[in-house]
């Protein structure tokens, strides 16, 4: 059974939070405040962390941050009243995995949580497999039967990224930001220049392909494998 920490001050809405966890089949951990959610991350063997943003003693962000700067790779899904760019942008800075909003649909919650264990799955095995195409981490290849590339490093990691977040819609600023780095000299167009090669390296793949969202920027499909978004 998978142990989610619940991060939420609001004791009615953590209380609410957890019936649903269960009724999900999970086991929720109880957390009023960001101090208390680390001291229950080192008391128990957590999967996943669900936490609000706005929580005294340590707010979201740094709660967030503090289990970031101490290496480690949870799954962090943030609760929000906010739904706006600049607070996004800064949760995916500090490292939050994805991004629910008040009031919340418990049946959305769910989903997203089902998602980011599968993802972090993916990053234990470092391995993401889309039915005959296999992408390797560690050897920056991508497989299908005999078939074997092996791609430039700021490649691999942008399909990888991609395909990792199914449907998700990436900005060619985060990706530029995850891939590149924060400090890089390099602009948004370095994205498209590697988008463009990567669609014409996969173009005939039935597995997969990388979409353009008008205005935004990019998202990948994973054809061969519907249940994973």
């Amino acid at each position: 059974m998978f142990k989610i920490l619940v991060a939420e001050d609001d004791p009615s809405t953590n209380r609410l939070f957890c019936a649903i966890l269960r009724r999900a089949g999970y086991e929720p951990v109880s957390a009023a405040d960001g101090e208390e959610a680390l001291q229950k991350l080192e008391e128990h063997q957590i999967d996943l962390l669900l936490c609000d943003v706005m929580m005294p003693k340590l707010d979201g962000f740094a709660l967030t941050r503090a289990i970031r700067d101490g290496g480690s790779l949870l799954p962090i899904l943030m609760v929000t009243a906010k739904a706006l760019p600049e607070d996004r942008r800064r949760g995916f800075l500090v490292g939050t995995d994805d991004y629910i909003t008040k009031p919340v649909d418990k049946e959305e919650m769910i989903l997203r949580i089902r998602a980011l264990l599968r993802r972090a799955r993916i990053v234990d095995e470092r391995r993401i497999t889309i039915g005959d195409a296999v992408l390797e981490y560690d050897t920056h290849t991508v497989r299908r039967g005999h078939e074997v590339m092996t791609l430039p490093p700021k490649e691999f990691q942008l399909l990888y990224k991609l395909l990792a977040y199914p449907e998700r819609t990436f900005t060619r600023l985060q990706l530029l930001d995850e891939i590149w780095g924060m400090n890089s000299e390099s602009d948004e167009r370095t994205v498209n220049v590697h988008i463009n090669r990567l669609r014409s390296r996969f173009y005939d793949w039935p597995e997969f392909e990388i979409q353009t969202v008008r205005g935004l920027g990019y998202r990948a499909l994973r054809k061969a494998d519907p249940d994973a978004q």
